[in-house]
C-alpha cells in the first residue's frame, strides 16, 4: 500500500460528500434527531440513561453502513473503480482511503451526537465522556468496514440498502440491548458472541455504569477493532479490475 495514493483517495471521498449536503445531513444530523426523540419519548424516566450510551453506538453504526455501502457501490457503477485500479492504486490503497475518509466523518459524527446526547439530552454517564466518544467512532467505522464489505455484493443502490437486515438487523436484536446476552437461548448466546456489535454495546454499557471501565472496554474495542480489519480484507477480495 502506498500512502500517498491512500491520502489521495481519502480526500476525493471527503471533496465529494461536503458538496452533497444530504450525506452530510444523514451523517451528522440523524443520529441526534433520533436520540433526541427516545429522550423525549423516555423523558422523566431511567430508561433513557440505561439504553442511550447503546444506542449512542448503534444509530452511527447504521447510518455510516447506508452512507458507505451506496458511495462505494456509486465507485463500481460509475466506472471510477475500475479506472483507479488500472493505476498503481492498490486494492488496499482504496479499501484504507474510503476507510480513512469515513472514519474522519465518523469523529465528526461521534462528537456531535455524543455532545447532543450529554449536554442536550442529559444522558448520565459513569464513565468517562471522551471514552464514550471513542466507543462511537469504533463503532461508526464498524459501520463503514461492513459498508464496505456488503456493497461488493450489491448491483444497484437498493440492493444496497436491503443488506442492512442481513447485516444489522440480526446484531441488533442480539447484541444485548433489547434482552442481556447471558439471558439469550444458548445458541442465540453463542451467535451474539461471534457479532462485533455485542461487543460495541457491552463497551457502552460498561462506560455507562462503571466510573474505571477504561480495562474492560479496551478488551472489547480490540475485539471491534479485529472484526473491522476483517471486514476491510474480506471488502477487498470483492474489487475487481473489471466493471461487473
Amino acid at each position: 500500500m502506498n500512502a500517498g495514493l491512500t491520502a489521495a483517495t481519502s480526500g476525493r471521498v471527503l471533496r465529494q460528500v461536503r458538496t452533497d449536503h444530504r450525506t452530510i445531513g444523514l451523517i451528522i444530523i440523524v443520529p441526534c434527531v433520533l436520540l433526541g426523540l427516545l429522550a423525549w419519548i423516555y423523558d422523566g424516566t431511567p430508561v433513557f440513561d440505561a439504553i442511550g450510551p447503546a444506542l449512542l453506538g448503534v444509530f452511527p453504526m447504521i447510518v455510516m453502513f447506508i452512507v458507505t455501502s451506496v458511495a462505494t457501490l456509486r465507485e463500481r457503477q460509475s466506472g471510477t473503480l475500475e479506472r483507479l485500479l488500472t493505476t498503481p492504486m492498490g486494492k488496499g490503497d482504496f479499501m484504507l482511503g474510503y476507510a480513512v475518509a469515513f472514519g474522519a466523518l465518523a469523529v465528526a459524527q461521534a462528537l456531535v451526537a455524543t455532545g447532543f446526547a450529554v449536554w442536550i439530552c442529559d444522558l448520565d454517564v459513569a464513565g468517562p465522556l471522551w471514552l464514550l466518544i471513542v466507543v462511537a467512532v469504533f463503532d461508526a467505522v464498524l459501520g463503514t468496514a461492513l459498508g464496505l464489505l456488503a456493497s461488493g455484493f450489491a448491483r444497484t443502490e437498493f440492493q444496497a440498502v436491503q443488506f442492512m437486515p442481513a447485516f444489522v438487523l440480526p446484531q441488533f436484536l442480539l447484541c444485548g440491548l433489547l434482552t442481556p446476552r447471558d439471558q439469550l437461548p444458548t445458541v442465540l448466546e453463542w451467535l451474539s458472541d461471534v457479532l462485533p456489535l455485542s461487543y460495541a454495546v457491552d463497551a457502552m454499557k460498561e462506560i455507562a455504569r462503571n466510573a474505571d471501565p477504561v480495562t474492560a472496554v479496551l478488551t472489547d474495542l480490540g475485539i471491534v477493532a479485529g472484526f473491522i480489519a476483517v471486514a476491510l480484507a474480506l471488502a477487498s477480495l470483492t474489487l475487481s479490475r473489471r466493471s461487473a
